[in-house]
């Protein structure tokens, strides 16, 4: 009997039979458990700490250190640096990072935010031993139906992880400072409170993008959660590593709308030294008898149509400081291209 049991085993193996999986798991199932475990040590969790003032009958003692949120994050890089969101370190005054199985949490400070993009640094003061650092991929080629993973802290539950899909590309979101966030990826994994922050995975693994909002009526969960893709966030995050803030490319003028409904905007002033000054952009002025003179009117950057603050905002993140763009103004009434050399947005 053993020899005909043995027999029939490598009649199987010959002709190709797979023996079946003892744990009866898909495919599917094996990839979602093996990015969750390869991925789960760099996944933090983040308490937002914010100094309140005590109302106990004693002036004398100071504010006293209150939890007021919770987010989730992940490690950049070896140094310690942490990557969340922009809204999730708004109103903190310091932070507390705990990681997978590690029940000390670690304080860590602001590095640098960016809120026109929704991306934030801290940095542990303390750490591990050992950090397990994210491998960025990319949100290039990205594909409508393509499986998601993430990883976060909804509702004060670690490192819960939600499965689903792309449900589409290109979204555009409201962002901070009268911009939008462009971009951004749209999914149905289940995302919540305390999930903002936290990692968006591909089936391979690779981080593609931040999980930063939901829309729903109830504030749960509806299957409308969206995500920064991850190629503004290494755009980013270095800048703010290494400086604490970005620095954007200006043209050094103030703006408003046409109220003519003409399209295009009225530049109201223009910033001395920058390189709309240098190119001799003109702003509206108004002479010693109290009359006022419109200022050129600006049509399009690089053939692009600039109709509002926003458009100017995104056309400009495409290029960096000392790069010329062409510029096509209305001055009285005639048509002028001037070629204007970006500086820093922040200049005065």
């Amino acid at each position: 009997m053993k020899s005909i049991i043995i027999l029939f085993l490598g009649m199987s193996l010959f002709f190709g039979f797979k023996a079946p999986d003892l744990q009866g798991l898909t495919e599917y199932e094996k990839n979602t458990i093996k990015v969750f475990n390869n991925s789960i040590k760099s996944v933090v969790n983040i308490t937002i700490v914010a100094k309140r003032r005590a109302y106990n009958g004693f002036p004398f003692f100071g504010p006293e250190e209150v939890p007021t949120g919770i987010g989730s994050g992940f490690v950049w890089d070896h140094k310690g640096h942490i990557v969340t969101n922009s809204h999730v370190i708004m109103d903190g005054d310091s932070f507390l990072v705990s990681f997978h199985k590690d029940k000390k949490q670690y304080q860590a400070k602001l590095v640098g935010h960016d809120p026109t993009r929704d991306i934030a640094v801290l940095k542990l003061i303390e750490r591990p031993k050992t950090l397990h650092p994210i491998e960025a991929g990319t949100s290039q080629n990205l594909m409508v139906g393509q499986k998601v993973i993430a990883i976060g802290n909804p509702m004060g539950l670690d490192h819960t992880m939600t499965v689903g899909v792309i449900s589409a590309l290109e979204r555009e979101m409201p962002g901070i400072g009268g911009v939008t966030i462009r971009g951004v990826i749209q999914i149905d994994a289940a995302i919540n409170q305390g999930n903002s922050g936290g990692p968006l995975f591909d089936s391979r693994g690779s981080v593609i993008g931040i999980n930063n909002m939901i829309i729903s009526a109830s504030g749960a969960s509806a299957g409308l959660g969206f995500s920064v893709p991850v190629d503004a966030v290494k755009l980013i995050v270095p800048q703010l590593i290494k400086s604490g803030n970005v620095i954007r490319p200006g043209l050094g003028i103030g703006i408003q709308p046409n109220p003519y409904g003409e399209g295009g905007l009225i530049i109201t002033h223009v910033a001395p030294r920058s390189g709309a000054y240098n190119a001799g952009l003109k702003g509206m002025a108004i002479d010693r008898y109290g009359k006022k003179y419109l200022g050129d009117i600006l049509l399009k950057v690089n053939g692009r149509e600039a109709n509002s603050y926003n458009d100017i905002f995104h056309i400009l993140n495409d290029y960096k400081v000392g790069d010329s763009v062409k510029i096509l103004i209305l001055r009285e009434g005639k048509e002028k291209t001037v070629k204007v050399v970006l500086t820093p947005l922040s200049m005065k």
